[in-house]
């Protein structure tokens, strides 16, 4: 059974900084395209960030600059570092594996970032 489970989100303030835990069981991350992606209330699921297997990474025009995503293959977990955070970077944030040639599409249950004072 695959399980991604996403930590670390919180409250912070504006301009802080956050780092988004997703770590995989099941699968082998280094196998997949990781991706974080955001929902903010009201707003549609976006892309924030993502890394290919090959290790190659992109992002939002939104955050780029801010938001680093890494792997660490020994702990099987995807990170996301988020720096000088902004009121709206306020979302639930989720983890996604994706390897189309074999079907599988696993999300994990989102873990929330406010940014606010």
């Amino acid at each position: 059974q695959v399980q991604l489970v996403e930590s670390g989100g919180g409250l912070v303030q504006p301009g802080g900084s956050l780092r988004l835990s997703c770590t995989a069981s099941g699968i082998t991350v280094s196998m997949y395209a990781m991706t974080w992606h955001r929902q903010a209330p009201g707003k549609q699921r976006e892309l924030v960030a993502g890394i290919t297997s090959g290790g190659s990474t992109y992002y939002a025009d939104s955050v780029k600059g801010r938001f680093t995503i890494s792997r660490e293959n020994a702990k099987n977990t995807v990170y996301l570092q988020m720096n000088s955070l902004k009121p709206e970077d306020t979302a639930v944030y989720y983890c996604n594996a994706n390897r189309a040639a074999w079907g599988h599409d696993f999300w994990g249950q989102g873990t929330q970032v406010t940014v606010s004072s």
